[in-house]
């Protein structure tokens, strides 16, 4: 069973990221995607849009997949169904992604196990923004 880094560990991944892609994104302001996004922005992260129904989320070109991407992620940000997750953690794997985050709500040891094995650093049940502020005090 997963257990998710310490808050030390998840501090250092904060501060030491900066370019997250999150799979979910939404451009309607009402999603939770979208407050994270812009938060993270705010925070002076890249964040990239990965969801094949958007073309722009808050400035950013939106992506189809993880692998449609050309430039290095550090997190990959997951605002999706639990069900959904796995092949998403086998993309995050793929492109090199240093750690798998899935947000508040969302548990897939499947996902999990995945992403493990493929030696990338997993968060889940915890809002990435939350974790943010809550560690990095900003």
């Amino acid at each position: 069973m997963h257990v998710n880094p310490s808050d030390d560990e998840i501090w250092t991944l904060l501060e030491t990221s900066k370019t997250i892609a999150m799979g979910g994104a939404s451009s309607k302001p009402d999603r939770p995607s979208h407050g994270v996004m812009s938060h993270l922005q705010r925070a002076g992260y890249r964040v990239i849009p990965v969801n094949p129904n958007e073309t722009e989320v808050l400035g950013e070109k939106a992506y189809r997949s993880l692998e449609d991407l050309t430039e290095s992620i550090d997190i990959v940000d997951v605002f999706r169904r639990a069900e959904d997750t796995p092949p998403i953690a086998d993309q995050a794997v793929k492109i090199g992604a240093r750690a798998f985050w899935l947000q508040q709500g969302i548990v897939s040891e499947a996902a999990a196990s995945r992403a493990e094995a493929g030696g990338l650093t997993v968060v889940m049940d915890r809002c990435l923004a939350v974790a943010y502020v809550t560690l990095l005090g900003v």
